[in-house]
């Protein structure tokens, strides 16, 4: 599949008349709890010849594909990618930092990383986390629930709390994040990733009450810090001075 990915890739450089920055996996695979039929999600950042820079009107900024063998691509061109970035958004934050690299430039990447790393704005990455987590806690333990659903609902949570004790980016690999909860849960969630990674994406086998009232636990353990995050705001010349030196 890794073939069939950068050929993708080198195929979309030609037709755009672009360069591909970096090129990650994203979504359940780069989380680690992928399930057989999961998709393969392909997020990139690109550039332009710098001609297309000095273009006074606004143009396309972003670029998607989806093939027939599950290939969904969704690329981002630089300028945009740096934008977001400076409000600490946090899809993009994971696209930086997944464990699944299909291609790079190491200078590029090393480099965007301390511009993520200096101006990571905790407040901003907390609430992403927090917000979402609240809309996944709603179906624990209904009908609704699958194990994609509890997945989505601990990860959002331990990303948000871990946001609040460590004011760092989260981690992408979802077992990186158990630092921050007790050593007895791990052997269990641990058992619950095994098993996903037997079932398809739908599936509703049952969830440790264990795990689903660790969940609400820590949902309400950042709910009632929320207010105690510090705004930190990014620094624009830091990000401009960047952009001038990739787009030379």
């Amino acid at each position: 599949m890794k073939t069939k990915i950068l050929n993708k890739l080198s195929e979309i450089e030609r037709e755009k008349n672009i360069e591909i920055l970096f090129a990650v996996e994203s979504g359940s695979r780069a989380w680690g709890f992928e399930s057989p039929d999961s998709d393969y999600d392909i997020r990139f950042v690109y550039k332009h010849k710098k001609n297309w820079y000095l273009n006074l009107w606004e143009q396309k900024d972003t670029i998607t594909f989806m093939t027939e063998d599950d290939l969904d691509g969704s690329g981002w061109e630089f300028r945009k990618a740096l934008k977001l970035l400076a409000k600490s958004n946090a899809s993009f934050l994971g696209w930086l930092y997944s464990p699944i690299i299909y291609r790079e430039n190491a200078n590029f990447l090393n480099e965007i990383k301390v511009l993520a790393e200096n101006n990571f704005n905790p407040v901003s990455g907390f609430y992403h986390y927090h917000s979402m987590s609240k809309g996944f806690e709603e179906t624990l333990d209904t009908d609704k629930m699958t194990l994609k659903s509890f997945f989505y609902a601990i990860r959002t949570t331990l990303c948000a709390n871990w946001i609040y004790k460590k004011g760092t980016i989260p981690p992408v690999l979802f077992t990186e994040l158990f630092t921050i909860i007790d050593k007895t849960f791990h052997p269990i969630l641990n058992d619950l990733i095994d098993l996903k990674s037997r079932e398809i994406e739908k599936s509703n086998d049952p969830v440790d009450s264990i795990l689903t009232n660790l969940v609400r636990n820590i949902v309400a353990e950042n709910n009632s810090v929320k207010n105690k995050l510090i705004h930190k705001t990014a620094n624009p010349e830091e990000f401009n001075k960047f952009f001038l030196k990739e787009i030379k």
